[in-house]
C-alpha cells in the first residue's frame, strides 16, 4: 500500500536518505573522492613517514612528544581481545576513553559494552632534539604507531621544558593527528580515514560540529523578545520577563545595569538608544548583568522540562547554521570532490540536474572500475525519480516539507526500482500536485509496474488516470451513509454508458462545470509581491488583484507554493498576526493595507485529539449545549452548560473521561481501544442522558449526520445556519460527533471553509489555498466552487493553487509561473483572465487551458 501517510518529521530524513541515493553517494565519494584542504583548497595525497617526523620535529623541538596509535575511535563493545594482541606486540599502556591505563590494570576494569568507547597504545615517549638518534628513534616510534593504528597516528606534544614528560591525557599537552594517507603540507590539515560515514550527516564523524548535521539552529530572535518595543521594560516590553516585574532578582538586576548606564526601565523600549537595547538584550559583563538573550539561551541548555523549552522556544526562529551553512557536513567532508564538485553541492542539484550532472561525469580508469555499480544504482534512481513527475525536488529536500501526493511518488519511484513481480500495489490519488502535463509520465509508470506483472489498484479522480484505466470500479451514489454501493464497473467507456453513474456522465460530458459567463472586475486595489526571489523565484513582480478569484498555477515545481506560501502567507501573517515564521526572500509587499485579515484554510487537521469534531469546531456545538441548558428538566435540576460537555467533569462518563471508548496497553503490540462499558461509547455520564429534546439525548444528536441535524435542528436558526453551511461544502453525510483524527484532509479543509462561510463578511479578507480539490470527485470540485465563488462575492479575495483544469477555467484570474521546474521555473510566464492565458504559447497551463474552453 503506497499511501499518503504523512512524511517522516525527523529532520534528518531527505529525498536522498528515503530514496538510498543518498548512501549510493556516500560510498562513492569515500571510494573515488578526491580530498581537498579544507582550509586552502589543494589537492591532498598522501603522507610519507618522513614527512610526519618533520612535522612532529618542527612542532615539539625541546618538548617530550608521546606517540600514540589509535586502534579503536567511537564504537561499541567491550574491545578485550584487543587487550592480548597489544600485549603480544610488546607494549605495556593502553589509553582507555583518554585515561591511560597498564594492560594488566585493564583486565580487572569493567567495561559498559553498550556505550561507544576509544582504544589506543602509547608507543613512546620521546624529548625531541636535533639529535640523529633521537630522529631514529622518533621515526621507528611513528612507523610503529601507523602500523597499528592503521595508517593514524597521534604525537601529544607536551608544554613546559624538555625535561617534561607529555603523558597521555595530559590537561597542558597539545595533540596532533597525523594521517599516512592524506595530510596538506602547507596548512598542517590531517584528514582521518575517508569512509562512507565521513559524509554523513547522522554520523559523528561527519555531523557538523556546531549543529550536529541539522543544518540549522535555533536562536533567539530578538523581534520575538521585543514585541511591541512602544512599552516600557517595566510594562513588559521584554515578553518573556513580562511576569518578572517587580521584585524578582532578574528585573532587579536590570534596573541596577540600566542605572549604571544611564538610562531607565521607565520609558518606551524604543526610546533606547541602540547601545542601550544591546545592553538589555545582550547583557553586560562589567555590571554583572547576564542580558534576556544570554540567560533564555543558557535555560535552554539546561533545562529537561520539555513544558520550558517549548515556552523559550516561542522566542526563537530557525536559522541556517553559521558554521556549515545549512550543509550539515565537516568542512572535511565538504572537501572531498568527485568530478570537482562536493557532495553538498550535488544534494542541493534538482533530480533533472543530478542526473545530467551524472551522465556528464567523466572518471579514469580506476575510478570507473570502482564506480560503475555505485553509478548505476544512482542513475537508476534518479531515472524513476524522473518519471514520477519528480524531477522538480532537490536530494537535500526534507521529507517533513514533502506534501502526501510527492511522500506518495517517492514510494512509488523506490518500488519501481525493487522490480517486484506478482504484487498487488495500492496508492491514494498518486496525482495530487501533479500538472496535467506531468500526469502522463506518472501514468506510464504506474502502467510499466503493471507490465512487469503486478496488479495496480488506484483511488483517483483524474479524469486522465480514470480513462487510462483497464478496469473501473465506480462506488456511490452519494457520500456517507448515502454511499457504499457499487453504482457500476467495466471500462472506462462501459462506464460512460452507464446512467447511473455520476462519474460516467462526468467523464461522458452529460455533466460539467461550466466556464464562468463573465470574469469579475475586482475592486481596483491589489497586492504587490515586490522582488520574489526564494528558491528558484527569479527576482519576479507579481501583482494580486483584490476582490477577485485568483488561482496561481505552473508545472510542479515552477515556484507556486514559495510565492503564495513561503513569502506572501508568512509576510502577511507576520504583519497581522506577528507570526514568528519568517517570510521568504523578496523585497516588500506592497496594498497590505487593502486588506484587513489573511486567513490560510488548508488541509491540516481540524485538531489532534478525537475530542474534535465537526460540530465543536464549527461552533455548532455551543447553540445546541446552551438548548439543553434551557430545557425544563435541566433547569429544574439546575444543569450548566457544562452537564453536556464530554470533555468535563460533571458531564463525561469518568470511566472513559469522555472518549466513549477505553484504550488498552498492549506494551510491545499496538494498543487496542474498547467501547466503554459505562457509557457504551456515547461519552456521557446517566444524568446528561436523561435530558431530551424532541425524543434525542445530546449523544443522539453527536451521532447525527449533518444533514439529520440540519432537519431536526429547522427551527433553531443559531444552530440551523452552520449545519447548513456543512451542507453547502458537502459534508451532509458527515456525523456532527465524528473525531476530527479521522477526517480526510479535503474534509478538514472544507469544515474550515465552512465556519468562515458562516461568519460575517468584513469584505475586505484574503483568502489562500493550497491545491483545494484534493480527494474531491467532479461532482465535489463543482459543489466546492460554489462556496468559493460565494466567498468573493462577498467582496473578498480568494488565492489559490490549483492543477485542476475545471477550477483554473473558473477563476477571474490566473498567476502562471514557470516554464518548467526548477532552476528552469520562478519565472512569470503569464497573468491574465483564463482565455488570456489560454492564448499564451510559452505557458504550459494555457496549452492544457486551451483544450478546455468552449470557443464563445
Amino acid at each position: 500500500s503506497i499511501d499518503q501517510r504523512s512524511s517522516s518529521q525527523n529532520p534528518r530524513s531527505t529525498v536522498g536518505t528515503t530514496t538510498e541515493i543518498y548512501d549510493y553517494l556516500r560510498l562513492l565519494f569515500a571510494r573515488v573522492g578526491i580530498p581537498h584542504c579544507p582550509t586552502c583548497g589543494r589537492e591532498i595525497k598522501k603522507q610519507t613517514v618522513d614527512q610526519i617526523v618533520d612535522r612532529i620535529t618542527a612542532k615539539a623541538k625541546g618538548h617530550a612528544a608521546t606517540l600514540i596509535a589509535p586502534l579503536v575511535r567511537d564504537q561499541k563493545g567491550e574491545h578485550k581481545h584487543l587487550l592480548d594482541e597489544i600485549r603480544r606486540a610488546g607494549y605495556s599502556r593502553v589509553r582507555f576513553d583518554g585515561i591511560v591505563y597498564d594492560v594488566d590494570e585493564m583486565e580487572r576494569l569493567t567495561i559498559d559494552k553498550q556505550k561507544k568507547h576509544a582504544v589506543e597504545v602509547v608507543i613512546d615517549t620521546i624529548t625531541v632534539t636535533a639529535d640523529k638518534d633521537d630522529r631514529t628513534r622518533l621515526t621507528e616510534a611513528v612507523e610503529a604507531a601507523l602500523k597499528l593504528g592503521r595508517g593514524l597516528v597521534m604525537a601529544e606534544i607536551a608544554s613546559g621544558n624538555s625535561s617534561t614528560t607529555a603523558m597521555a591525557g595530559q590537561a597542558s599537552s597539545e595533540q596532533m593527528l597525523f594521517s599516512q594517507h592524506f595530510s596538506c603540507p602547507t596548512c598542517g590539515v590531517d584528514l582521518p580515514e575517508i569512509e562512507p560515514r565521513t559524509f554523513s550527516f547522522n554520523s559523528p564523524h561527519g555531523a557538523c560540529k556546531e549543529c550536529s548535521g541539522l543544518g540549522t539552529k535555533l536562536e533567539v530572535d530578538p523581534e520575538l523578545v521585543v514585541l511591541n518595543p512602544r512599552l516600557t521594560i517595566a510594562q513588559g516590553a521584554i515578553r518573556p520577563w513580562a511576569r518578572l516585574t517587580g521584585q524578582h532578582w532578574l528585573f532587579e538586576e536590570l534596573v541596577a545595569c540600566a542605572q549604571k548606564n544611564g538610562f531607565s526601565v521607565h520609558v518606551p523600549f524604543a526610546t533606547l538608544t541602540k547601545e542601550q537595547q544591546k545592553i538589555v538584550l545582550s547583557g553586560s559583563r562589567a555590571d554583572g548583568y547576564e542580558g534576556v538573550i544570554p540567560n533564555l539561551e543558557r535555560r535552554y541548555k539546561e533545562t529537561d522540562s520539555d513544558y520550558m523549552r517549548g515556552e523559550i522556544e516561542r522566542y526563537m526562529r530557525v536559522y541556517a547554521c553559521p558554521l556549515c551553512k545549512g550543509k550539515r557536513l565537516r568542512p572535511e567532508a565538504l572537501a572531498v570532490t568527485v568530478g570537482n564538485t562536493s557532495i553538498a553541492a550535488i544534494v542541493t542539484m534538482t533530480i533533472t540536474d543530478a542526473a545530467k550532472f551524472f551522465a556528464a561525469l567523466k572518471l579514469s580508469v580506476r575510478e570507473t572500475t570502482i564506480g560503475k555499480q555505485i553509478l548505476k544504482e544512482i542513475n537508476a534512481r534518479l531515472h524513476f525519480l524522473q518519471n514520477v513527475g519528480l524531477n522538480y525536488l532537490t536530494l537535500d529536500r526534507t521529507t517533513a516539507s514533502l506534501s502526501g501526493g510527492e511522500a506518495q511518488r517517492i514510494r512509488l519511484a523506490t518500488q519501481i526500482g525493487s522490480a517486484l513481480v506478482g504484487v498487488t500495489y495500492i496508492l491514494d490519488e498518486p496525482s495530487i500536485g501533479l500538472h496535467q502535463r506531468d500526469n502522463d509520465r506518472l501514468i506510464a509508470t504506474l502502467k510499466s509496474l503493471r507490465d512487469l506483472g503486478n496488479s495496480v489498484i488506484v483511488v483517483e479522480h483524474d479524469e486522465a488516470t480514470i480513462e487510462a484505466a483497464d478496469h473501473v470500479v465506480d462506488i456511490g451514489p452519494g457520500a456517507g451513509e448515502h454511499g457504499g454501493h457499487i453504482i457500476a464497473e467495466g471500462t472506462p467507456d462501459a462506464i460512460k454508458k452507464n446512467n447511473a453513474s455520476i462519474t460516467g456522465k462526468y467523464l461522458a460530458g452529460k455533466l460539467s462545470i461550466d466556464e464562468p459567463k463573465h470574469y469579475r472586475k475586482g475592486n481596483g486595489k491589489k497586492l504587490v509581491i515586490k522582488g520574489a526571489r526564494e528558491f528558484n523565484l527569479k527576482n519576479i513582480d507579481v501583482e494580486i488583484p483584490l476582490g477577485k478569484f485568483v488561482c496561481i498555477t505552473g508545472v510542479s515545481g515552477s515556484g507556486k507554493s514559495t510565492l503564495m506560501t513561503d513569502i506572501l502567507a508568512r509576510a502577511l501573517a507576520s504583519h497581522f498576526y506577528r507570526a514568528k515564521d519568517l517570510p521568504g526572500d523578496h523585497d516588500k509587499i506592497v496594498g497590505i493595507e487593502n486588506i484587513d485579515k489573511v486567513i490560510t484554510i488548508d488541509q491540516s487537521p481540524i485538531g489532534r485529539t478525537p475530542r474534535s469534531n465537526p460540530a465543536t469546531y464549527t461552533g455548532a456545538f455551543t447553540p445546541i449545549r446552551d438548548l439543553y441548558t434551557m430545557l425544563p428538566e435541566a433547569r429544574i435540576r439546575g444543569y450548566k452548560a457544562g452537564r453536556f460537555s464530554f470533555n468535563v467533569v460533571g458531564g463525561r462518563c469518568e470511566a472513559c473521561q469522555g472518549e466513549g471508548m477505553v484504550q488498552i496497553a498492549m506494551q510491545f503490540l499496538p494498543d487496542v481501544y474498547v467501547e466503554c462499558e459505562e457509557c457504551h461509547g456515547k461519552r456521557y455520564n446517566r444524568e446528561a442522558l436523561e435530558i431530551f429534546y424532541n425524543g434525542k439525548t445530546i449523544a443522539d444528536v453527536l451521532d447525527m449526520t449533518v444533514e439529520k441535524a440540519s432537519t431536526f435542528f429547522t427551527n433553531i436558526p443559531a444552530i440551523h445556519s452552520k449545519l447548513t453551511t456543512l451542507e453547502e461544502v458537502g459534508l451532509g453525510y458527515m456525523k456532527l460527533g465524528q473525531p476530527a483524527t479521522t477526517l480526510s484532509g479535503g474534509e478538514a479543509q472544507r469544515i474550515k471553509l465552512a465556519t468562515e462561510l458562516s461568519r460575517r463578511a468584513t469584505g475586505k479578507t484574503l483568502y489562500i489555498l493550497d491545491e483545494p480539490t484534493t480527494g474531491l470527485h467532479f461532482d465535489d470540485v463543482k459543489r466546492l466552487l460554489h462556496v468559493l465563488q460565494k466567498l468573493v462575492e462577498k467582496g473578498n479575495t480568494i488565492l489559490i493553487i490549483e492543477h485542476n483544469l475545471d477550477v483554473i477555467k473558473s477563476v477571474d484570474w490566473i498567476i502562471d509561473l514557470g516554464p518548467d521546474g526548477g532552476a528552469k521555473g520562478g519565472q512569470l510566464v503569464a497573468a491574465g483572465t483564463p482565455r488570456d492565458v489560454a492564448k499564451v504559447k510559452e505557458s504550459y497551463t494555457g496549452q492544457f487551458l486551451k483544450k478546455v474552453l468552449k470557443a464563445k
